[in-house]
């Protein structure tokens, strides 16, 4: 599923609530693509030989390691 921000129209600006919602969707989707360069960055992926579930999981590993590396 993807989550996208609001646009204003040319006549319209955005509300104050639409534009903490795009606030939010953008500090989420820097989290997520900072654990993507880190993963990168480590180069983990690359030589990845897994069937696409077993993948996911081990990405999803390492995205909630990532985070609580950056949390600390």
């Amino acid at each position: 599923m993807i989550i996208t921000g609001f646009k204003a129209a040319r006549t319209k600006p955005l509300t104050t609530a639409k534009k903490q919602v795009n606030k939010l969707i953008a500090a989420e989707r820097a989290a997520c693509e900072h654990a993507f360069a880190h993963r990168k960055n480590w180069r983990i992926l690359t030589k990845l030989r897994l069937d696409a579930r077993h993948a996911t999981t081990l990405l999803r590993a390492l995205l909630v390691l990532t985070n609580l590396e950056i949390t600390r």
